[in-house]
């Protein structure tokens, strides 16, 4: 009896012991040596979603996953598409992240400013989505990070910024302080694109945007470099100097051979832009010139003006610029 009963003790421990050893396969570190990519095919079965994980070295067993999936994970459905799975992340883990569908999100950023033959850029450059795109309309994105997943569209894509855009404005526009010179939406638009390729310093957003809206109000040419240059480029960088010929030039864009805003935006404004053109600074200044920080000094005076442009020559010439 006594020799039963350390029998039956042993095989108590051996099955504990076995028990163990189950959880700790299913909950331990897992197998893949680093961070690996595993793409779940649209359709896929939890079976097709484990002979992907073995072969992709995430799991060790395609077949004792599914075991144990079955014991210890429930019944919820997968979700394909693309996984990060992390170095030596458990099975359990491994599940949860099929089941949670956390698929590995990419992202495609469009900074404040960037015209649309830039965003086209960075669409067609971004990898892992699939189709083409024309280059979207100016000023119809707005600048942020957008994710997506492998095989999205950049049709999808693009209609998501452009969406956002949509939405942006709409607030803005119903928040618009009687300050501001538009007087519809677009009108706010164009504008806001002067003011974002104009200054890259938040704290003038609003001040460049009062500057402009005081030159609309007594029906002065805004003389903005940007708008002259957009016709020429799409909103690429010049390159050189703007040639007396193309600041004579008549094309809808060029504020220094017309009054009023342009025929439309000259790239994509982000927020801040949108925000200051709807509520622009109280400010009488009709002139800005660089003041050789990175900013500019602004004038409510041509004689001020004038005193500045010459502060800056010296500044350039100080710098060999000139």
């Amino acid at each position: 009896m006594r020799k039963l009963g350390c029998l039956g003790l042993v095989a108590a421990l051996l099955a504990i012991a076995g028990v163990f050893a189950i959880v700790q396969s299913w909950g331990g570190r897992g197998p893949a040596p680093a961070n690996l990519s595993v793409v779940v095919p649209q359709g896929a079965s939890l079976t097709g979603a484990a002979a992907e994980l073995e072969k992709a070295g995430a799991i060790t067993s395609a077949r004792r996953f599914l075991i144990l999936s079955k014991l210890f994970g429930g019944d919820a459905p997968i979700r394909a598409g693309e996984y990060r799975i992390p170095e030596g992340l458990s099975q359990a883990d491994i599940l949860k992240m099929l089941q949670g569908g956390s698929t590995l999100q990419r992202f495609v950023t469009i900074p404040e400013g960037r015209p649309s033959v830039i965003v086209h850029d960075a669409l067609m450059a971004a990898p892992q989505l699939t189709g083409a795109v024309a280059v979207p309309a100016e000023g119809s994105v707005l600048p942020d990070s957008y994710s997506y997943e492998r095989d999205d569209t950049r049709a999808a894509v693009l209609a998501r910024m452009q969406a956002a855009m949509t939405r942006y404005l709409a607030a803005a526009w119903a928040k618009r302080k009687p300050t501001t010179v538009a007087k519809t939406p677009q009108e706010a638009l164009i504008l806001a694109s002067i003011v974002e390729k104009e200054t890259g310093k938040a704290a003038e957003r609003r001040t460049v945007a009062a500057v402009y809206s005081n030159r609309l109000r007594r029906g002065m040419p805004l003389q903005a470099d940007p708008t002259t240059i957009y016709p020429i480029t799409k909103g690429r960088p010049l390159g050189r100097r703007i040639l007396r010929s193309e600041l004579q030039a008549k094309n809808g864009y060029n504020t220094y051979a017309m009054p009023g805003l342009p025929v439309g935006p000259i790239a994509n404004p982000g927020r801040a832009s949108i925000d200051a053109v709807l509520d622009p600074a109280p400010s009488n200044a009709l002139y800005f010139v660089a003041d050789g920080t990175g900013g500019h000094v602004f004038s409510d005076t041509l004689e001020q003006h004038n005193a500045n442009v010459q502060k800056w020559y010296a500044i350039r010439r100080a710098r060999g610029e000139m």
